[in-house]
Formats: structure tokens, sequence, C-alpha cells
């Protein structure tokens, strides 16, 4: 098995995404960034982590461009982890992974936090891939074309 610091440079994209929002924490951050979290001490009172994990979790989050830090737009001296533009092209992927969660990980009429649209309230609709007829495509429709393996 190939080690973690090998896959950054693995010619497939899901193993190098994996490398830098691969561990729970780091999608658990990403998620209340989302929801409006800013700060170092909120992140570690609604996630229970360790401040040491936090802090490494987010130093790779900025490192790797999903956060940036900003002055406090409170004006104080803290400073806030906000999302850059390639962190925020991570909700569709959080979307499709609470969709799944709901579907697959709670019995019927468990309750959970659902996700609605800001101005109507209504659910928001579950995501497909799709071609641009808009038929669905599933995994019988998709090839992965792989890299030849060099010697």
């Amino acid at each position: 098995m190939a080690k973690r610091q090998e896959l950054r440079m693995d010619a497939c994209p899901v193993a190098r995404a994996l490398t830098v929002v691969g561990d729970q924490w780091s999608l658990m951050i990403v998620r209340d960034a989302f929801d409006g979290v800013r700060r170092f001490g909120v992140f570690q009172k609604n996630l229970g982590v360790a401040r040491n994990i936090l802090a490494d979790r987010l130093r790779k989050l900025v490192e790797n461009g999903i956060l940036d830090m900003a002055p406090a737009s409170d004006g104080t001296a803290y400073g806030e982890y906000v999302l850059t533009p390639k962190g925020l092209s991570l909700f569709g992927v959080l979307v499709t992974l609470r969709q799944w969660s709901e579907a697959h990980l709670y019995g019927a009429g468990e309750s959970h936090s659902t996700m609605v649209e800001r101005d109507t309230g209504t659910a928001v609709p579950t995501m497909r891939l799709s071609r641009p007829d808009g038929r669905v495509l599933g995994p019988a429709d998709t090839v992965v074309n792989k890299l030849p393996v060099l010697p």
C-alpha cells in the first residue's frame, strides 16, 4: 500500500484529493466553514477536537489553498479562516456526501439536520451526475481512462 505522502503525486484524482481532505476533521472543518465558522475557538468548540489536531488540519487546509487567513471581521487581533474559491468548490462534494448519508445511514423517521434553500426553505434537490441531455449517469455508463503503468 502506498504511503499517504506518495499519494500527493498519484495519477488518480481521488487519491490526490484524499491527501488534502480525506480525513474526518478536514471535511468537518470545511463543513463548519460553510456554516459561517471562522475562528479557531469556535471550530474547536463545535467539533470537540483536540487543539493540536485542529491546528494541524487548519494549517494543512491553508497550505493547500482550501482556507485562507484573514484579519478578524470585528477588528480584533484574532485571525479568521475563510474559504477560498478552491474551498468553496467543495460545496458539491459535501452536499453529495450529506445526501448519501441521509439515504443510507439513518433509519426511517430518524431525525437529522436538513439542507434547504435559503430563500424558499425547500429541500435541496438530490445531486445527480447527468449528461447534457439530462439523462442520469451511473457507474455502468462511465469508465476511467487510466494512464499506462511505466516500468
